[in-house]
């Protein structure tokens, strides 16, 4: 692999733009390395005319789809809109046909993963068999096959004595135990947000409670058990609030809001269009707000897409036979542009905690989410900040189209992504 000049960038964007070589996977340079005997005739460049340079993005909560909805979604194409959107490692959920509750399943993906190569391909694997919310599956086998997170995500483990079994083994595997926050008997029928919106609409409403109480139950469980707890896509600031809560008393929890939740409401409900609709449903003006600033002071930890790609057919009909779930890949760098760092909420290095450093360290990946310094894995995002850009899922990498962001004006936009020094991404393409 040649080596490849970053010319003209600005780590974390701070400072003069200056020069980044890359040799061999890893930083091996920064500062006036273009004209270096052993690089000038050699290296590959990329102009980077002062774009920011960022550690590459890592992604806690993402549907590859693959296997069992290959129509949706597959590992090579969910893997390219990652390497699009600035990410360098993802995690695969655990809810695909078959369930990935054995490790047969997790090493397949892993595996399909690797053989794409553009990003690194963690699978996720389920807390029950079958996503059943009844008998734990094989978290040992699927540890020792290489798996650090499990969830059962899209259901809630609701069963407390279950939640609490699983938070024991995890201590014991030194695992993440990721939970989908539900109340199930709260969320009968629901169909969005319970407000004014649903009430006018005439859909069943899903209560903020109905996430707060399994959020606060479980976050008592892991304080008891001292056990790993991760709290998935945060939709209300009742949870917030919880999470900061139990931080405050020493439990390990962490946290992640999902971009959807950082930008809209439920008054996007008015169109009927089912596009808006997602698991947990759009909240409130008051919820976002609260998320945003939860997000800012760390309470909650990083930033997840829950990229969650459907079928025309599953989208395109009315709102209660659709299927919940927003593409978020390839947005996610702007709407946190849109809705944190524009605020003046998070500077560059703030994006680059939470959408990199925070979530790489959840997830224990020793190489993702590393500073930008000599001797470091060349895992890296490039981002033009003053570009702007209109959304159009047609032209996505995702055979699916179902993004709520159609149309919509965003700032920032990824220049380029490397994966250990290779280029994965590069002018709103994949390399050849």
């Amino acid at each position: 692999m040649k080596p490849l000049i970053l010319k003209g960038v600005r780590p974390y964007g701070e400072g003069d733009p200056t020069d980044v070589l890359v040799r061999d996977g890893f930083v091996a340079a920064i500062g006036e390395v273009a004209d270096t005997a052993d690089t000038a005739d050699t290296a590959e460049v990329i102009e980077g005319h002062g774009a920011i340079l960022l550690p590459g993005f890592v992604d806690l909560h993402t549907h590859l789809r693959e296997p069992g909805r290959e129509d949706t979604e597959t590992i090579a194409t969910g893997s390219a809109a990652a390497a699009l959107g600035g990410y360098t490692a993802v995690f695969a959920m655990a809810n695909t046909d078959p369930v990935a509750d054995n490790a047969v399943v997790v090493e397949h993906v892993a595996r399909r993963g690797r053989e794409v190569g553009l990003v690194d391909v963690h699978p996720v694997g389920a807390v029950t068999v079958g996503l059943k919310g009844e008998k734990l599956a094989e978290l040992g086998t699927m540890a020792k096959a290489g798996v650090r997170v499990f969830s059962d995500d899209g259901l809630c483990v609701h069963d407390p004595l279950v939640m609490r079994r699983a938070l024991e083994y995890s201590k014991a595997l030194d695992v993440v135990i990721a939970q989908h926050a539900e109340e199930p008997r709260l969320t009968v029928g629901a169909q969005a947000h319970e407000g004014e919106h649903a009430a006018r609409l005439g859909l069943q409403g899903w209560p903020a409670a109905a996430e707060e109480a399994i959020v606060a139950r479980d976050c008592l469980l892991a304080e008891q058990v001292d056990a790993r707890l991760h709290v998935c896509h945060v939709s209300t600031a009742g949870t917030a609030d919880v999470v900061g809560w139990a931080k405050a008393r020493g439990t390990r929890v962490t946290a992640e809001v999902t971009p959807h939740h950082l930008l809209l409401t439920d008054d996007r409900l008015d169109t009927y269009d089912p596009v808006n609709k997602v698991n947990p449903p759009l909240r409130t003006a008051r919820d976002v707000a609260g998320l945003r600033q939860a997000l800012a002071d760390g309470v909650i930890d990083c930033v997840a897409t829950d990229h969650a790609p459907h079928a025309v057919q599953d989208k395109d009909c009315e709102w209660s036979a659709a299927r919940p779930g927003m593409l978020g890949l390839q947005t996610a760098l702007s709407v946190v542009v849109r809705t944190m760092v524009e605020p003046g909420l998070l500077d560059w290095r703030g994006v680059a905690r939470v959408m990199s450093e925070r979530p790489a360290a959840i997830a224990g990946l020793p190489d993702h989410g590393r500073p930008i310094a000599v001797g470091e894995p060349a895992n890296l995002t490039l981002v033009d900040p003053d570009a702007r850009w209109t959304v159009r899922g047609a032209d996505f990498a995702s055979i699916a189209a179902n993004t709520p962001f159609e149309g919509m004006e965003l700032p920032g936009r990824v220049v380029a992504t490397l994966l250990r020094g290779r280029v994965t991404a590069t002018g709103g393409r994949i390399p050849a």
